[in-house]
């Protein structure tokens, strides 16, 4: 497998991205996958892993960073705009059109975390996607107004609301916003803030686990705002009869945002249960990842066979 740094326009924004390739020589140019990171994650962290563990099996990979995250372009700097996150996926595959190594028709998305939900609305308006998976699914819009476990308090909500408000009040007077710290300062403070869950996520992103330099664990203010309006789910019965795969943790508190997707999906659907995983645990547990990984490759070979 041979990792290549490449570049690519979506919407004018160049995008950062690791391109895989196996080494094992091919007769015809290979079936292909783009993959996408979770929320203020990066190419080099999940979404690499699962890249290039797909490469090893074969397929052609692409591990992308999110405009405005990353080595990608694009300002204010950690915005998470949902709009453009689909289209940083349609320009991935696009991407992967030009490419020798590459059978345009066999192109296939893996969406992990927050890119699960975005995969899925991307692939509803792309009909050159030809299947779709996902592994842990959260949709932002979603977990920021219900929580991860779908049971905030709606006040939590709005204040983030105001907060993005005054934000925004803040930059029109030329005066810096700032930022919302995604994590605070101890693994015990992000417990008590939300619960395994929390501390899960403190403990991939921040510290030697899984954390990256370029992971800005921070969102802009009007990240807030473009989610309260935003559904990454609303046009899933437009993907039709193309197939779905959603890969979840049995412990997973995520669970029931992929478990809406898949009522959502009107044709060929699968959920795939890892045992005694958690939301994170997928993200980068060799005895997870690896049931994960021969999953997807059962699936994608079916899929994206010719």
């Amino acid at each position: 497998m041979t990792r290549t740094s490449v570049t690519f326009l979506s919407a004018g924004i160049e995008i950062a991205a690791h391109l895989y390739v196996p080494d094992a020589p091919a007769s015809d140019p290979r079936p292909a996958l783009v993959v996408g990171h979770p929320g203020t994650g990066v190419k080099e962290q999940t979404s690499g892993t699962y890249a290039q563990l797909m490469a090893e099996r074969g397929f052609v990979t692409l591990a992308f960073d999110a405009a405005y995250q990353g080595e990608s372009g694009g300002l204010p700097r950690g915005l998470e705009d949902p709009a453009q996150r689909v289209e940083d996926f349609k320009a991935a595959v696009s991407h992967l059109t030009t490419r020798a190594e590459v059978d345009p028709g066999r192109i296939g998305l893996l969406g992990i975390c927050a890119s699960g939900s975005y995969s899925l609305a991307a692939t509803a308006g792309d009909p050159r996607v030809r299947a779709v998976a996902t592994v842990s699914t959260a949709e932002p819009a979603r977990q920021f107004r219900f929580g991860a476990d779908g049971t905030q308090d709606p006040a939590v909500f709005q204040a983030l609301l105001a907060a993005a408000a005054r934000a925004r009040t803040t930059a029109a007077r030329g005066e810096d916003p700032g930022v919302m710290t995604m994590f605070p300062a101890t693994v015990e403070q992000a417990g008590a803030l939300g619960g395994e869950h929390g501390a899960e996520g403190f403990e991939y992103y921040c510290t030697p686990r899984g954390e990256h330099e370029r992971s800005a664990k921070f969102l802009a203010w009007e990240s807030i705002d473009k989610m309260a309006s935003s559904d990454a789910f609303h046009a899933i019965s437009l993907i039709g009869d193309r197939p779905v795969l959603q890969i979840i943790g049995e412990r997973a508190v995520t669970a029931w945002m992929a478990l809406e997707a898949h009522h959502k999906a009107t044709g060929p659907k699968q959920i795939h249960w890892i045992e005694d995983a958690s939301h994170v645990d997928l993200y980068d547990k060799e005895q997870h990842v690896g049931p994960a990984t021969d999953k997807l490759t059962e699936y994608f070979t079916e899929c994206l066979t010719k």
